[in-house]
């Protein structure tokens, strides 16, 4: 009896241990092909991709600034009196050393011709003066006397004209002149502005950068002038910058030029300037869409055997519609970039355009 109880323990042991068994190699939950039909059914994503290419990118710092001439100046005479002629055409352009306001200088030239008939004289004296000093026929006093009345007259002519020219007032550069603001026969100063001349190709970019790119900005580096709420766009170099921190602004001042050939950049207008510090030309980029903020940092997924796989990435440069990826992929990988938001860990997906 003791037996037949020790054999009915034994087999419920090993009924118990069977169906454990069973039970932990899935034969109870359905057979591989049943898995593997159930994988089938999920239907994959469409997404599009982008496969990861080195390429050339711009690092670039953007401001405002203002457009200035590259040279003007306010046209003055430097003596008073009359004006008598005007000789130039409002808003045309002029050559250095042009004729453009003349004031009456009668007198001057009254005088001036006084002068040269005195020249005349004093060269014939001295002249006479010198023959005879060869000849020991006067003496060197003599000499001295006539050749300072020749000189000082020659001084007297020099001053004159020197007097006449103030009468003149000539273009100092080539440019354009503005609107005149003076007539014909109006007695003026040396106060009294005729016009004002500019000289705009090229011209002047006045714009001021965060003091943290002291050590950075420098002569010769490009920048891109853009006209707002236009597409126009202008290329310029830095020339100037100033050695000094502004102190209430905490800004560096800085002055390009650019050229202004078709006349499209006028003096006194905003302008919106992009200033390119550094180029890369291996550089891999993303559209700023592929990447999802997470709480290990940002990440990207990545297409792989019809699979989204996540990868963690570093970023670098942003710019409005890339980002630079400093690590977390490779050149060649696909990126995806739609569908991003019904995206997990290895869900499966299907590219339906790839660029």
């Amino acid at each position: 009896m003791k037996n037949l109880q020790k054999t009915g323990i034994y087999a419920g042991i090993a009924i118990i241990v069977l169906i454990l068994i069973l039970n932990k190699t899935g034969f109870f939950s359905g057979s591989d092909s049943d898995k593997g039909t159930e994988t089938k059914n999920i239907k994959a994503i469409p997404v599009q991709g982008l496969i990861i290419k080195p390429g050339n990118l711009q690092d670039k710092i953007y401001t405002n600034g203002s457009v200035l001439s590259n040279e003007e100046v306010d046209l003055r005479s430097e003596t008073s009196g009359r004006l008598t002629e005007i000789l130039f055409e409002e808003g045309r352009s002029v050559k250095k050393g042009d004729l453009l306001a003349k004031i009456n200088d009668l007198e001057l030239q009254a005088t001036l011709k006084k002068y040269a008939f005195r020249e005349t004289l004093a060269k014939d004296r001295e002249f006479r003066t010198r023959q005879l000093l060869e000849k020991s026929l006067a003496s060197q006093q003599e000499y001295d006397i006539a050749l300072n009345d020749l000189n000082s007259v020659t001084a007297d002519i020099e001053f004159t004209k020197a007097q006449i020219s103030k009468t003149e007032i000539r273009a100092p550069f080539d440019g354009i002149i503005g609107l005149r603001s003076v007539s014909v026969g109006s007695y003026i100063t040396p106060q009294n502005k005729i016009a004002s001349l500019q000289s705009i190709n090229p011209v002047k970019i006045d714009f001021a950068v965060p003091q943290k790119y002291y050590d950075i900005i420098r002569d010769g580096k490009q920048v891109i002038i853009k006209i707002p709420g236009t597409d126009k766009r202008f290329n310029g170099r830095i020339y100037a910058v100033e050695p000094k921190i502004e102190q209430n602004t905490r800004t560096l001042q800085v002055r390009a030029l650019a050229d202004n050939s078709r006349r499209e950049l006028s003096p006194g207008a905003y302008v919106e300037v992009e200033i390119i510090l550094n180029e890369m030309t291996d550089a891999l980029l993303i559209p700023s869409e592929a990447l999802v903020p997470d709480l290990e940092g940002e990440k990207v997924y990545i297409y792989k055997n019809g699979l989204a796989i996540p990868s963690v990435v570093t970023t670098g440069i942003r710019t409005e519609r890339n980002i630079q990826v400093l690590s977390g992929i490779n050149k060649g990988d696909t990126v995806i970039t739609s569908g991003i938001v019904q995206l997990r860990p290895k869900t499966p997906v299907s590219l339906k355009e790839v660029k």
